[in-house]
């Protein structure tokens, strides 16, 4: 037992603080019932806590406070999806926040999924995850679709140069490339945006 609580601890440590995470997400070290024992017991010592059913987190630390900080919410929203083998893109109002295109953290928290429409309850805050249409969930690369719905979002009126130029300098080349590619088929205005992201 203690060779596979090491590497339990090894690989939490290595995904860093915030990282939320299922027993499913160590099936390949050691058999689930173990897994959920050590789990169990790194709650108990302090190192990881339970932050809903099933779902634990390596909590984000502020020593100015003097304690945690609360659960990285989409960390905890990806953590179920593998769960589950969900696909999840946060949706519109979350994801331009999530972008820094908008400074408004959304009062409810939507990711859409390719699952059935359910909740999960994290401490006080809920993230609800809304099945979508295979079309919402088609953009293949996660920066691209996070884009895309931050866009929908924000409406073709509300994406200005300030807008443009964020993007631009936030995304890498290989990002802004791959946002060309999932939107070459998409709707006529954003495939404009990204091509002025692009700078083509």
């Amino acid at each position: 037992m203690e060779p596979l609580r090491r590497q339990i601890e090894e690989r939490i440590e290595s995904e860093g603080r915030g990282y939320a995470f299922t027993r499913k997400d160590f099936r390949d070290l050691g058999a689930t019932g173990s897994v959920g024992k050590i789990l169990s017991r790194l709650v108990e010592d302090g190192m990881i806590r339970r932050v809903a059913r099933g779902l634990f987190d390596y909590p984000r630390v502020n020593p100015a406070l003097g304690g945690h900080l609360s659960p990285d919410i989409d960390q905890v929203a990806q953590a179920v999806a593998r769960k589950f083998r969900w696909k999840v893109i946060p949706e519109g109002a979350l994801a331009a926040n999530q972008l820094g295109l908008s400074q408004q953290v959304p009062a409810k928290i939507v990711y859409l999924s390719n699952g059935p429409t359910k909740k999960t309850q994290v401490g006080k805050r809920a993230i609800h995850f809304k099945h979508a249409r295979p079309k919402e969930l088609a953009v293949e690369t996660h920066t691209s679709a996070l884009i895309v719905q931050a866009l929908r979002y924000m409406g073709r009126e509300g994406v200005d140069s300030n807008a443009i130029e964020h993007l631009r300098q936030r995304l890498s080349a290989d990002e802004k490339a791959a946002l060309l590619k999932d939107t070459r088929y998409g709707t006529d205005w954003i495939c404009r945006v990204a091509q002025q992201v692009a700078g083509s």
